[in-house]
């Protein structure tokens, strides 16, 4: 039909434990973040996508150095429970179409 799978992406590592998921892709980006502990915002990412810290610092310094960085690639259902998850401890985020 018009439904495609999507694999998806943390960060720049596929996540084999949700590896597909049906509709559009989406990316939740997260912001550089002045306001929280570097350690802290990598903790707060590993509670969002269930990843490693290696990658969760990952995610962190990328966004630390270039003022953004894409945390997860996958449906907007997923998306939106990760910027939600996220968004806890007040981390800046968007959803957009990837």
């Amino acid at each position: 039909m018009g439904n495609t799978a999507v694999e998806e992406k943390v960060g720049t590592i596929t996540d084999t434990d949700n590896a597909t998921s049906l509709g559009k892709p989406y990316n939740v980006i997260l912001f550089n973040d002045e306001n929280h502990d570097m350690m802290e915002v990598a903790a707060q990412i590993i509670k969002a996508i269930h990843c490693s810290p290696e990658a969760a610092l990952k995610i962190m310094m990328e966004a630390h150095t270039t003022g953004r960085a894409i945390v997860i690639t996958a449906g907007l259902e997923r998306c939106e429970l990760v910027e939600s998850i996220l968004s806890e401890i007040r981390l800046g985020t968007k959803i957009e179409q990837a």
